[in-house]
């Protein structure tokens, strides 16, 4: 049995109506499976369960065999000591995290007739193809043009005004400061996904005050944020500084073992980004007043360009922290609602100049005949898919509505 399977089972629920229980006994109760991860770690987030009495939330990982925990070493990283449950089809042995502490075990009841089995497996490896994703894929590769550039625009804005939401929510935070939040956001967006959240933790931790303190001194910014980061520091110099700038500040260090670090080329690992995300504060005091400021991607492109940060590393910063920020400033700042979205267009204009992103959803719509030019699309077709294709809102697309359109007519006729 493969353990795609095992995951789709989990995922959809097709274990509802079974009881579930520890291999020790104990009633489980699956309240919700959890965000499916797809990186390093755990495979769900967020789950919340019940065993017992007790109830709760946290990490989930899925295995055939419970003896597959050992095979993975994960009884040697710290990033699965969070398991609250080990979820497997045949709980083979007993398993232990990197303390030493029992995890709770569950072998999933389900129906399991060869049949049915066999049927489920067809549905899961769909799920990794496109026509089995967007459901309106057969269409578009008899008509690309579906897709109109009106309704890329329109996705275009929807992405951003999604984005602009969440800053006015960080604004909120901070108190209304426009600098904080992007240093927060900036942060978050440094860890390139794999380590967004150690990284937007590390920015809370560590107060923009205390960064302006020492901003001239690269080696003291340095110091400051490795030491925040719950990682080792192996020069000694260095952490003997930080030792004085967590006395001064009275600052307290994140949890290390949220980094993730296995499967990460040498380029992304989180104390390289530290250090080049150091080196930017160094280099650029009101960081938020500068990019605001700034007219042209070249002149972005710029402002982050150091040694080690690729061009398409500073692509995915100015796509997912820059241009959503000027395109919040610029809806916060018009004097009425018509300056503000004429101000607005401007980064969507910006959007323009900048690489497409290539990942596996942008594939599956080049597979589908769309072209992808820059990350105006790039991005709308990440809120489509996300917003719409996901959640089978194809009555709310515009493609959807035109196929539907055009199959009424023809039923009609």
């Amino acid at each position: 049995m493969p353990e795609i399977l095992l995951h789709y089972i989990w995922e959809h629920c097709l274990w509802a109506g079974y009881a579930q229980q520890t291999v020790d006994g104990l009633p489980v109760e699956i309240i919700s499976v959890g965000e499916h991860n797809r990186d390093a770690g755990p495979d769900y987030s967020h789950a919340r369960i019940r065993i017992g009495d007790q109830e709760w939330v946290g990490n989930i990982e899925l295995h055939i065999h419970s003896s597959d925990w050992y095979r993975h070493k994960h009884h040697q990283d710290r990033a699965y000591d969070t398991i609250i449950l080990h979820v497997v089809r045949d709980a083979d042995k007993q398993v232990f995290n990197s303390q030493g502490k029992a995890i709770p075990q569950c072998a999933l009841r389900y129906p399991d007739g060869q049949d049915y089995l066999t049927g489920l497996l067809a549905d899961a490896m769909r799920m990794d193809s496109p026509e089995g994703r967007i459901g309106c894929a057969q269409q578009l590769l008899d008509d690309p043009l579906l897709m109109t550039e009106g309704w890329r625009k329109r996705l275009l804005r929807k992405r951003l005004d999604c984005k602009r939401s969440s800053i006015e929510h960080l604004l909120e935070i901070t108190r209304g400061s426009w600098e904080h939040a992007f240093y927060i956001s900036l942060a978050r967006n440094f860890g390139f996904h794999t380590n967004s959240v150690p990284f937007e933790e590390l920015a809370i931790a560590t107060p923009l005050s205390a960064i302006r303190k020492h901003r001239d001194n690269l080696f003291q910014l340095t110091a400051m944020l490795l030491g925040q980061s719950g990682l080792p520091i192996a020069d000694e110099q260095m952490a003997r500084e930080y030792a004085f700038l967590r006395n001064k500040f009275s600052l307290t260090p994140i949890d290390g073992s949220l980094w993730k670090l296995g499967r990460i080329r040498p380029q992304n690992s989180p104390e390289r980004r530290i250090r080049q995300f150091a080196n930017l504060m160094h280099r650029s005091e009101f960081l938020f007043s500068r990019v605001i400021e700034m007219p042209d991607i070249d002149a972005l492109v710029e402002l982050f360009s150091m040694d080690g940060l690729s061009r398409a590393s500073i692509d995915i910063l100015l796509i997912n922290t820059v241009l959503p920020y000027k395109y919040a400033y610029a809806c916060a700042g018009g004097k009425d609602a018509a300056d503000s979205y004429q101000a607005s267009r401007v980064p969507m204009q910006m959007m323009e100049q900048i690489a497409a992103e290539d990942n596996t959803i942008i594939r599956q719509w080049k597979m589908l005949g769309q072209i992808v030019r820059s990350a105006a699309d790039s991005q709308a077709l990440l809120h489509l898919y996300q917003n719409y294709c996901q959640h089978h809102e194809c009555v709310n697309c515009e493609v959807g509505y035109r196929i539907f359109i055009e199959n009424h007519l023809s039923w009609i006729q």
